[in-house]
């Protein structure tokens, strides 16, 4: 038997708060493309909870020593 986990779905009030940023500037971040892998459902931008987790993670990745 298959075990399905399911991700928490989470909307832009949660991600902003969760990066520390606003509505406004996560908006923004999606507009230039640099913001967590997101999609649209229902009309409503949505991001997986592990999508955003992944995202602070390889903030804080090794990157050519910056």
């Amino acid at each position: 038997m298959e075990v399905i986990t399911v991700d928490r779905i989470l909307f832009i009030e949660e991600v902003a708060a969760r990066l520390r940023r606003s509505p406004a500037q996560l908006r923004w971040m999606l507009h230039t493309g640099v913001a967590p892998k997101s999609a649209m459902i229902g009309g409503r931008r949505c991001w997986r909870e592990s999508d955003v987790e992944k995202f602070i993670t390889d903030a804080f990745t090794d990157k050519s020593q910056r």
